[in-house]
């Protein structure tokens, strides 16, 4: 029992990896469904959600506030699928929003770009050269998506758990390897992962909670004690300490809470 995230390229074969493993394994695969969930909850148009995971700022810029918030919704919506295990997601990202949960197998799905451009010279019926212009760009935007959002390049090997080329291998052979990985006892979901899959859960719901009014927090909690940080002046800490009584006080599973004003906020923070 464990939860898959494949990051790839368009057209690296990494929709139709997730798909075949799912399968293999009886997981649930799930991409777009979570900016749906998202959408539906947060009563924010699907298309402004997915504006937010593929239009990212220049390398020195920030996300605006409102991308923020929308990436605390798809997080949040992200988590809700994958507390129960089982789960496969292809998707922008999926190996950072989930940071927090440990068995997680993070994989890499990567093609040759001739491969990928004539992928998509045969989908789109358009020249090589197009295609060639078009893969490049979303890749590009793709790398400074992750980079302005968690300072990371995501051609960073070393985020993975796994990286796998389909191109001498085929695509059921990266379905036989990433199941054999999946099943290692890394993945194994134990009653410590489970304790911190759900203060994972907490700290993003309550993340989603005073995203829409707050940019600069963090959150996490330990045990159900959930932990806010706030920068700003004595006036925002205050603010954020009542949203955050507010939005806590509907939530169940959380046992207590404290909201710190800090220069600088924590990494381990959603």
């Amino acid at each position: 029992m464990a939860i898959i995230t494949i990051s790839r390229g368009s057209y690296s074969k990494g929709k139709e990896v997730a798909e075949k493993i799912a399968s293999h394994l009886g997981y649930q695969c799930i991409s777009r469904d979570v900016l749906l969930d998202a959408s539906e909850r947060f009563h924010i148009p699907e298309m402004k959600l997915v504006r937010a995971i593929h239009d990212a700022p220049s390398i020195l810029d920030r996300f605006s506030h409102s991308q923020q918030a929308f990436i605390a919704y798809i997080r949040y919506a992200l988590v809700q699928h994958v507390k129960e295990d089982n789960v496969v997601y292809h998707g922008l990202a999926g190996h950072l929003l989930l940071k927090g949960i440990p068995n997680v197998l993070k994989v890499r799905v990567i093609a040759d770009l001739a491969d990928r451009v004539r992928a998509e010279m045969k989908r789109e019926k358009i020249s090589e050269k197009a295609a060639r212009s078009l893969l490049l760009k979303d890749d590009e935007e793709r790398r400074k998506w992750t980079q302005a959002l968690y300072g990371v390049d995501s051609r960073d090997s070393s985020l993975y758990d796994l990286v796998v080329h389909v191109h001498k291998l085929t695509v059921d052979d990266a379905v036989e390897i990433i199941s054999d990985a999946v099943q290692r006892t890394p993945f194994k979901t134990t009653k410590q992962v489970r304790q911190k899959m759900e203060d994972y859960g907490l700290a993003c719901q309550l993340k989603a909670g005073l995203a829409h009014s707050f940019d600069n927090v963090g959150v996490k909690s330990e045990y159900g004690n959930v932990l806010v940080y706030a920068r700003g002046n004595e006036h925002y800490v205050q603010r954020v300490r009542k949203k955050a009584r507010e939005v806590t006080g509907k939530m169940s599973g959380v046992n207590e809470l404290e909201v710190h004003a800090v220069q600088k906020l924590p990494l381990d923070v959603v």
